[in-house]
């Protein structure tokens, strides 16, 4: 488990990254969702023997691919070229998906555009005109990991909070989060309730005032 330190400065993306890599335990099993947690593959180390699944069909994936690494056919569900690892296998898509809907993924880390109180996800649509027309793998990776963790920023442009007392936007899946990882605080979501981790750039009395669900200290 990694540092649970309070900063005096918010989180970059990297230090989210890395925090979420720190996290996962030795030995799983873990699938990295499209957008920020993609870079969590850059902070693992080989000691961790984690193991990444990809959603288009691939085990053993390493850090994303840069320069002459790059191999246009070597890609993550993202689209995003990744590296391959010693031992990599690649699959059927339907394998794909009977792996993360069978329980064997240890820990997915998702992307999100709101979390509740209750851990229920919302990452796939805001109903804007043209926005991405299915859920995809994300319904599957949600519900069917051991743990559900997400990466997001705290608030929207506008301000608004991301974690709230009742979605509003289309559901992904219920009740699956367990974990949020901001670039202000860190989240524990168990048993209905939301306890604050660590403090990033900000103070829990500054949270609670901003959050809109009742929260608790870890």
């Amino acid at each position: 488990m990694s540092e649970r330190a309070d900063t005096d400065a918010a989180l970059t993306r990297d230090e989210m990254a890395r925090l979420v890599a720190a996290d996962i335990p030795a030995g799983a099993f873990v699938n990295l969702g499209i957008g920020q947690p993609t870079n969590v593959s850059n902070h693992l180390t080989a000691e961790q023997g984690i193991t990444l699944h990809t959603e288009n069909g691939m085990l053993g994936m390493g850090p994303v691919a840069a320069g002459d690494e790059i191999d246009g056919d070597l890609i993550n569900a993202g689209k995003i070229p990744v590296t391959e690892l010693p031992g990599a296998s690649y699959f059927h898509h339907a394998d794909s998906f009977a792996m993360m809907r069978g329980g064997h993924l240890d820990v997915c880390v998702l992307g999100a555009f709101q979390v509740s109180a209750a851990g229920d996800l919302a990452n796939w649509h805001t109903g804007a005109p043209g926005a991405i027309p299915a859920v995809g793998g994300a319904m599957d990776l949600a519900i069917g990991a051991k743990q559900t963790w997400v990466m997001m920023s705290l608030f929207t442009k506008s301000g608004e909070s991301k974690l709230v007392d009742a979605l509003t936007y289309p559901v992904t899946g219920l009740g699956c989060v367990s974990r949020i990882y901001t670039e202000q605080a860190v989240f524990v979501l168990a048993d209905g309730g939301v306890a604050v981790r660590s403090t990033h750039g900000t103070t829990f009395a500054e949270l609670q005032e901003r959050v809109p669900v009742e929260l608790t200290r870890a």
